[in-house]
């Protein structure tokens, strides 16, 4: 398995040079300024590859080619929006980068309620608490058919949340939420977020599995052509959320789409931390199911609780079967005759970690750890 380092280029505080001390082999990056929708210029792609080569690096994945929202919801001008894609494909195969990751959720990329929860013996991590995002749905949005879409427990306890919440903590859960749009984007109030959101109304799963079904008959043929691997994220969490479908959450959701266009091209992007958010979820299984077409893996762990709830947990703790996973990983590697990037997803603050504002998830140090260990396992398993 080829070690990996996701790098936020301009907008990341962790230098190259200090990427270099992990022993990671190559990059995972994208080029964040430009707006979705825009062609990535192959100049721009050269700087980007030239730069992280300088390093000594290479560049392995593009994560991600953003999927505009126009796309999502089947509306705007949808042929200039693939023609677009595909240029950006061709521009980066030119440079020869041949793996790109992407998602379909729309609007958020992930959603946290708690950017810096407690750890024991030290340290913080992501935390999903349902109880607050059902309170957030519930009081702050005020989203109708909300209440019924949390468990009971989750209901009741977001109720007392918000009961005694002040505007401080008001304005820290709505920061947490929004930390999810991708790097480069302005962040929405409330009534900005009830706005954005009555743009997919009556937009259900089979409609946004059928605008993704169209996309993927638009570029993957073109992927194809180029030598280029597609690899859809899974949603993050794996559930609806802000009255939004959700349509990668499982193995069954998975199956539908590499089968929809049934091609090497159209493949996945395994997240460990993602999919084990999901009760119903076995990452072991679904890795085993669909090791022919996994062509990037992000390795991290989660602790679920019963209302929903789950916290990133150390990448050896928690959940997930990691161990089980990169032994799934392997054999498809030996198998295909094929070194799979991976990268550490996320980690804990660690230490130093605090000193340095990353994007959330994306520390120094806690992901030093996560690679540290889950380079020991494959060490292991060998």
């Amino acid at each position: 398995m080829r070690e990996t380092w996701r790098w936020f280029g301009e907008f990341d505080p962790i230098s190259l040079d200090q990427v270099v001390q992990t022993g990671a082999q190559g990059i995972v990056s994208a080029l964040h300024a430009v707006p979705y929708g825009e062609v990535w210029s192959r100049d721009s792609i050269a700087k980007r590859n030239s730069e992280i080569n300088a390093a000594g690096f290479t560049w392995d994945v593009v994560e991600s080619l953003p999927v505009h929202e126009d796309i999502k919801r089947g509306t705007g001008d949808l042929a200039g929006l693939f023609a677009n894609y595909r240029q950006s494909l061709a521009n980066l195969a030119a440079e020869g980068i041949q793996t790109v990751c992407y998602n379909f959720m729309p609007i958020l990329d992930w959603t946290r309620t708690d950017l810096g929860a407690e750890v024991a013996g030290g340290g913080t991590c992501l935390h999903f608490a349902a109880s607050k995002m059902a309170a957030f749905e519930i009081h702050m949005l005020k989203r109708e058919g909300a209440r019924e879409e949390y468990a009971a427990d989750a209901v009741a306890a977001g109720d007392a949340w918000f009961a005694q919440a002040n505007d401080q903590d008001c304005a820290e859960l709505l920061h947490s939420v929004m930390a999810g749009l991708p790097g480069a984007f302005d962040r929405y109030d409330v009534p900005g977020l009830r706005d954005v959101l009555k743009t997919y109304d009556g937009i259900a799963h089979d409609d946004l599995r059928a605008n993704l079904v169209r996309f993927l008959s638009e570029v993957i043929p073109a992927a194809a052509e180029l030598g280029i691997s597609m690899c859809i994220h899974p949603d993050d969490p794996p559930r609806d959320i802000l009255g939004l479908p959700r349509i990668v959450s499982s193995q069954d959701d998975i199956d539908k789409i590499l089968k929809a266009i049934d091609e090497h091209a159209n493949g996945l992007t395994l997240c460990t931390g993602s999919l084990g958010a999901g009760p119903r979820n076995n990452p072991e299984a679904i890795a085993r199911a669909f090791s022919d077409r996994i062509h990037f893996a992000h390795l991290r762990n989660v602790t679920k609780s019963p209302d929903g709830s789950f916290s990133e947990a150390a990448h050896l703790s928690g959940d997930v079967d990691l161990v089980a996973v990169i032994a799934e990983l392997l054999a498809a590697e030996k198998r295909r005759g094929v070194d799979i990037p991976f990268r550490p997803d996320h980690g804990h603050a660690l230490l130093s970690d605090h000193n340095t504002e990353t994007q959330p998830g994306y520390t120094l140090i806690g992901r030093l750890r996560g690679l540290a260990e889950l380079r020991g396992v494959i060490c292991a398993l060998k």
